[in-house]
């Protein structure tokens, strides 16, 4: 099973979406400073996540949250 997922930092409001097979593990990924964006705006907090059934799924659902149209629905 894949997840999308979206975190928004309790520092500045910033929202980052991603996908992963493992929420808890990525979040603590991003909260140790491990990704290169993230690591300027911790900490994060898991907003929002959605199961998909395959990696393609779960990126289609990613490019979405990430377009103008998905970003207004976050």
């Amino acid at each position: 099973m894949w997840y999308v997922y979206v975190l928004k930092s309790q520092k500045n409001g910033k929202i980052y979406v991603g996908m992963s097979q493992d929420i808890d593990r990525r979040l603590a990924e991003h909260n140790s400073g491990k990704s290169k964006f993230t690591s300027g705006h911790l900490p994060w907090k898991l907003v929002y996540s959605e199961a998909c059934d395959t990696s393609i799924e779960a990126r289609s659902r990613e490019k979405y949250f990430k377009s103008a149209a998905g970003k207004k629905r976050l």
